[in-house]
């Protein structure tokens, strides 16, 4: 069975919604941890990827333009896990003095 454009946008919509409440209970519930961290960034990944190809409408855009903003979610979490596992460090580089 195919779904339409809309059914699709809805259904996507439902499950952004789904992932941002799992988020907000894993904030609130659990313990930083590297699995928690982990979760938390694969889950940002996967929204900024859904919302990019499907709300962006970027899917079929300039390979150059969809190349940078799905990099965009593959970078930031990646940043967000060196930063629970190497804080000292990262705050050496980035100090202003």
């Amino acid at each position: 069975m195919k779904l339409s454009q809309t059914t699709l946008i809805d259904a996507l919509w439902v499950f952004l919604i789904g992932l941002t409440l799992f988020s907000a209970y894993m904030a609130e519930r659990s313990t930083p941890s590297f699995t928690s961290i982990a979760i938390m960034a694969a889950v940002l990944a996967i929204k900024g990827r859904i919302i990019v190809d499907h709300f962006m409408e970027l899917r079929h855009a300039n390979k150059v333009l969809r190349t940078l903003m799905r990099l965009y979610f593959y970078v930031i979490p990646t940043l967000i896990i060196l930063v629970y596992l190497y804080p000292e460090q990262i705050a050496k580089w980035t100090a202003l003095s």
